[in-house]
This record gives C-alpha cells, structure tokens and sequence, in this order.
C-alpha cells in the first residue's frame, strides 16, 4: 500500500487548531512525524483528495471525530508484551505492593485492554486481585469499548500464550478464556475489578493516587514539553514509594521530575523516592 503526502505542515497546525477549538482534544505537542504519516493515511483510506475534504469532514460531522481519534491515536498493543516486564511486575514490584491494605494500579493509554487483562492475571497469580483495582483510560472510546469487553482475536493467542509463559506464567492460559469461533473471551471475573473510563492526559487533570501507573508506549508520541506536562500529571496522581513504568523506548531522564525518582531496573521501572 503506497501511502500519500498530501499534508503540509501549515495545513496539519490548521487542522490541530480546529480540533481542539471544535472539540477539545489537543493534538498540537503530539511527534509531528508521526502524525503526519497518520494524517496522509487516513486520507489515503478514507479516500480523501485533498487534506481540504478532511478538514471540511472534520468540521461539519461531529460522528466523523471518533473515527478521526481512532486513525491518529496509536492502539498497537499485546497481552504481556515484553515478557521480562512482567516477569519483573511479578517477582520484584507486586511483592512489595503486597504490603499495602488496598492497591490502586492505573493503565493510562490502556488501547482495546490487552494490558489491563495481563495485570489481572498476575494479580489473580500473585493472590493479590481481590485488593486490586485496575483504572484502565484512554483518550479513545471505541477502544475503551472493546476493551470492556475482552474479547480479541484467536489468532493472537498462541503469541500471547507464548509471552505469558516467558513472563513466568505456569498455568494453562487457555483457562482464563473461552473459544468462540475466530475469537475468544476471557473470564468476566477478570474485568470485575477493572474501571474503564475516558481520560485525556493532554488535557485532563489528576483523578486518584496510586500505587503503579503504566503507560508504556505512549509517550513516544508526544514531543518533550508534553511529556514534561504529562509526567508531572503521573507524579501528582503517583503515592510516595510507587511505581512508574514505561515503555522500552522511554525515559525519565532528562524530564522535569527525575530527581524524584530512582530506576528500578533495566525494565523501565521508576520508583518514587520524595
């Protein structure tokens, strides 16, 4: 598939500026790059000719937006995805998140739930589900959807069975779900502890404090001053002595918080030490 250029940067600032005039969703600190390639493929599958007839679409249908927010935000994701990172979240961070009475875990970027679902695995492993609950947030609805469903592709699981075991899983995990033809679904008792809500850290201010927040593979999105903005929104909702993680590609070095934080280890886990 041979993807267009037929967005300039004048008109892609344009546009950006209208979307958070018309509806409020600030896109302007987002990689410019990245955004780029998605707005040429989004007129590219949507059949746009020119960025002009996105723009008008954009502006004069409201039902067009979550479509528009489905293409631009990033939902690439798997359940246990990078096996080490949760084999670190087992034998190392949950078991000091153990001495807590209640533990509060966000996912910030959570896309359709793999994530989420991996977390309630663990916990359900660990013997700590029952004192958990799990904020799973998006800026996209729809993913927010069919996260709150659990269901996703067959054809994924060998791969995800295959994480789970590297990440030091030792049960049968065809157990926490049920075939369904072309795809499957996991146990309703898996989603009884999971709040799936909305949440734009763009623009939407601090809701809880927690002890684990992970937003992996979000962050290389954003340009540095948003992401100044948003960890500062992670120390704010973070407890002292929590624990942040990120994806393989981000860092708190260099950010406005890092004094505040001590690397765990090699897997992208920060703790909050002041």
């Amino acid at each position: 598939m041979i993807e267009l250029d037929i967005v300039k940067d004048d008109d892609m600032e344009m546009l950006l500026k209208d979307i958070s005039h018309l509806y409020g969703y600030d896109f302007t600190q987002y990689s410019k790059a990245s955004l780029k390639r998605r707005l040429n493929r989004i007129c590219m599958l949507d059949k746009f000719t020119s960025f002009a007839e996105l723009r008008y679409r954009l502006i004069h249908d409201d039902a067009y937006l979550s479509r528009f927010i489905e293409e631009i935000t990033v939902n690439v994701t798997e359940m246990f995805r990078d096996p080490h990172f949760y084999a670190a979240l087992r034998h190392h961070i949950l078991p000091i998140l153990r001495t807590y009475p209640f533990i509060r875990i966000w996912v910030a970027g959570c896309s359709t739930g793999e994530e989420a679902y991996s977390l309630a695995i663990l916990l359900k492993e660990t013997d700590l589900f029952n004192k958990t609950l799990i904020y799973a947030t998006d800026i996209n609805p729809s993913v927010l959807e069919k996260a709150s469903k659990g269901i996703f592709p067959l054809n994924q699981m060998k791969q995800y069975s295959r994480n789970y075991i590297l990440s030091g899983g030792n049960r049968d995990f065809s157990s926490y779900y049920m075939s369904m033809y072309d795809v499957v679904k996991f146990n309703s008792d898996l989603s009884s502890k999971m709040i799936f809500s909305t949440h734009n850290l763009v623009s939407d201010s601090s809701f809880n404090e927690f002890q684990l927040i992970l937003c992996r593979n979000v962050l290389i999105y954003f340009d540095k001053d948003l992401q100044n903005k948003v960890f500062k929104l992670f120390d704010d909702s973070l407890q002292p002595f929590g624990f942040l993680a990120l994806g393989a590609k981000e860092t708190l070095r260099f950010s406005n918080v890092e004094y505040r934080y001590k690397q765990w280890d090699e897997d992208k886990i920060w703790k909050k030490i002041s």
